[in-house]
């Protein structure tokens, strides 16, 4: 798993984390993609999807209601309005032959569908 250092001036606990592999294939497509300086991970839910909220993840920049923590030496942007349905949510990321990328453990979803990016509370 990956350890949580807060920036400067936050001192809370990241409501995510990132596994060891999720942070590795980070790294690599913020390296294979050029990531601008000052960009992040975003993650985050929205409404939508078979159990009624999905998934948010993908790169940007910082935005007003955001927490800002840093995983694995990873800028991550969480919306504080997300933060309730994140917390104590694991990115893992697979790469087999059953399946391959991004999946979301959120001890809070009391229900999933079968893609794995849809849940509700």
């Amino acid at each position: 798993m990956s350890t949580m250092t807060a920036t400067p001036e936050k001192t809370r606990t990241a409501p995510i984390a990132l596994s060891d592999r999720a942070s590795i294939e980070i790294r690599k497509i913020m390296s294979e993609k050029n990531i601008p300086e000052g960009f992040g991970l975003r993650v985050g839910v929205k409404g939508g999807g078979c159990s009624g909220m999905s998934y948010i993840l993908g790169f940007d920049r910082t935005r007003e209601h955001d927490m800002s923590f840093e995983l694995d030496g990873i800028p991550v942007f969480v919306d504080k309005r997300h933060g309730l349905y994140l917390m104590g949510t694991t990115v893992d990321y697979h790469d087999g032959l059953d399946a391959r990328g991004f999946t979301f453990d959120n001890p809070n979803a009391t229900a999933t569908c079968g893609c794995g990016s849809s849940f509700g509370v």
